[in-house]
């Protein structure tokens, strides 16, 4: 709850207690690699600090690295210590207690059947009731080899309502295009279905896009402007200032239309722009997701430089230390016509949103760690503050940010005291961390909800196959004929090519300034 008192904004949390799941099993595949250790360990050890987890679980780790119980313990201490400084001893140790290693080949089914032993003295010694959650922490390529030795050992069969439940969970990139993304969904299919996979998207589980549907639908002040006739458009950024890193060899392959915008930036568009549902239902919710995604104007791929513009990021300066071009890091072609950056103006074919542009933009070595939603309202029609004419008056923006400060903002224009016409834009702004407020980790809230079987934040068979029939002709097009969208170049620490800016001139609008 919230009052306005003297002017500050003070917050009360009454009734938000988080349920507590039934007693389970984590198995994670691919446990020795990065994405365990430096983000599931810790949200697990966090909601295990919060008493979130459950009261009887256990951890098994599996990966092809052969490690003892007692080292994968080890390295488990260590990676928590990293991202907790002060965590209690005792917790710590309670907690680790309950990590064990097994180690074997994705693709021999020796593995599957140890595995299966090992599960089963866990299960007992645990008293988690059959109750397993497995998590495909792996390369892409392992996820169909995985599920199918899972079912030939029938580690993922649900036999009856009341029986034990079993979830997988899928990271990210699904697929590489529509017909690969299908293609594993057919494979993951004839093994579990469609309420046991959990498609994660990190995105998700930020605190700033999972509040876009309570501060929508649950004030009534905002969702009667919502919609065509009060917002002028909407600018949607994803930027960060770190190059391709480690990851060179994958973004090689990928590129930033894959990894960013096929999922993380489309589902918050759905987010935005979908309708209202009857209730706060999974499904319902999800529902939605996809018709907004559905309705998404296809790019016009004879004139695809008027919608979309490909960037790739040279050498220059990031918080005031030089950094190398794109095609200067290891393991990136000296040739590479792989972008790092994606400007994009796309329109929703609905009644909301019809003729509102949504314009869309991510990149790598930006000049700043940011990502945010703005909603321009239109200006005022009329102007009674002669001599100011309507297009002089700023327009109300509302942003919500989504990292790395996560709030809302809102701009309005206000009298300045004192003299009795003079006119000035004041920004009310609400940050969590500012508040006091620690905010969870995306990986924590994802974790918990797939625990507690509620897959609202998980992306759904139908919705993947929405994302990728619009970017994969936009990819195919590509390929066919680089002349359609031509590569562009940008400095290190700007905020991206110059078409990008030309992206909104044409329209006679402009990025906001970050």
């Amino acid at each position: 709850m919230m009052d306005r008192v003297e002017g500050h904004l003070n917050i009360r949390w009454e009734g938000c207690l988080e349920e507590k799941p039934k007693a389970c099993g984590l198995v994670l595949f691919g446990a020795s690699g990065d994405l365990t250790h430096r983000k599931l360990i810790p949200a697990l050890f966090s909601l295990y600090q919060r008493d979130l987890l459950p009261d009887n679980f256990f951890i098994l780790g599996c990966a092809r690295t052969e490690m003892t119980d007692e080292a994968f313990r080890k390295k488990m201490r260590d990676s928590i210590a990293n991202s907790f400084k002060n965590a209690p001893s005792s917790r710590l140790d309670n907690f680790v207690r309950r990590c064990v290693y097994h180690s074997g080949d994705y693709q021999d089914k020796k593995l599957y059947a140890s595995l299966s032993e090992r599960l089963k003295e866990l299960d007992k010694e645990h008293s988690v009731g059959g109750n397993r959650i497995f998590y495909f922490a792996t390369p892409p390529n392992l996820y169909s080899i995985i599920a199918y030795h899972l079912e030939l050992s029938g580690l993922a069969k649900e036999t009856e309502e009341d029986s034990p439940c079993i979830r997988v969970v899928v990271e990210k990139p699904y697929g590489y295009d529509l017909e690969s993304a299908m293609a594993l969904d057919k494979e993951l299919r004839k093994v579990l279905s469609e309420h046991q996979i959990y498609r994660i998207d990190h995105y998700l589980g930020k605190e700033t896009v999972q509040n876009i549907l309570m501060f929508r639908f649950a004030n009534a002040v905002f969702e009667p402007i919502w919609n065509r006739r009060y917002v002028d458009h909407v600018q949607i950024t994803v930027a960060e200032s770190i190059g391709v890193a480690h990851r060179a060899g994958y973004f090689e392959q990928a590129g930033l239309l894959r990894d960013m915008f096929q999922n993380h930036i489309l589902q918050m568009l759905a987010l935005v722009a979908m309708e209202p549902t009857i209730s706060f239902d999974a499904d319902r919710v999800r529902d939605e997701r996809v018709k907004l995604l559905r309705s998404i104007r296809p790019f016009p791929l004879d004139e695809l430089d008027q919608y979309i513009v490909r960037g790739q990021y040279g050498p220059g300066f990031v918080d005031g230390v030089e950094v190398p071009a794109y095609r200067q890091e290891t393991g990136v072609a000296p040739d590479s016509q792989v972008e790092t950056f994606v400007g994009a103006k796309l329109f929703v074919d609905n009644w909301r949103w019809q003729g509102v542009p949504f314009y869309l933009r991510a990149g790598k070595r930006m000049a700043r760690r940011v990502s945010e939603i703005a909603i321009i309202f239109k200006k005022v029609p009329h102007s009674m503050f002669a001599p100011l004419e309507p297009g002089e008056l700023p327009p109300n923006v509302l942003v919500l940010n989504v990292q790395p400060e996560e709030g809302i903002s809102l701009n309005i224009q206000v009298k300045t005291p004192g003299r009795k016409f003079c006119m000035k834009s004041l920004t009310m702004d609400f940050h969590y961390q500012k508040a006091g407020i620690a905010l969870p980790d995306a990986y924590e809230r994802l974790l918990l909800d797939c625990m507690l079987g509620d897959q609202t934040l998980f992306l759904r068979s139908d919705g993947v196959e929405a994302a990728w029939s619009l970017v994969t002709p936009v990819l195919k097009r590509w390929e066919e004929n680089k002349k359609s969208c031509p590569l562009t170049f940008y400095q290190s620490g700007s905020w991206g090519p110059g078409e990008s800016e030309a992206l909104l001139a044409r329209d006679g609008r402009q990025w906001r300034v970050l």
